[in-house]
């Protein structure tokens, strides 16, 4: 029998705009190969979000630099709403890594955020409304 070759993954992103305020949105991906980078994926929502229908201006322009895995389908989610503080056991994704190599299955949840307001709401985990 042989091999069919990796099997296309749906994965949910969501775009991170303000921990503080909690302000995301969650776009969802289709047909991603297992085999792909992390680098790759991130090219691809960047690109993808420059002209997705119905997402507001600010998600389009912001620098989004970093990836984390928040949620495995059929696993335990956070009570957070952007996404935990705590998950030190979830490592950012690093570029050079294939989605399959980073623990990436079908349904995985992923924050897309910039690396330097995680830095400062970690630090100061204050939330506003």
């Amino acid at each position: 029998m042989s091999d069919p070759g990796p099997v296309a993954v749906t994965l949910t992103v969501r775009l991170v705009r303000s921990f503080e305020y909690r302000n995301f949105r969650p776009v969802v991906f289709q047909g991603l190969s297992p085999e792909q980078s992390v680098h790759e994926l991130i090219q691809h929502v960047r690109k993808d979000i420059e002209i997705r229908p119905g997402l507001p201006p600010p998600f389009r322009k912001y620098l989004y630099d970093t990836m984390k895995i928040i949620h495995q389908a059929h696993g335990a989610k956070t009570n957070d709403l952007v996404m935990s503080l705590d998950d030190q056991d979830k490592p950012f994704l690093q570029e050079n890594e294939t989605l399959r190599a980073a623990g990436i299955t079908n349904e995985t949840e992923l924050a897309f955020f910039k690396k330097s307001d995680y830095d400062a709401f970690k630090a100061n985990p204050q939330v506003a409304w």
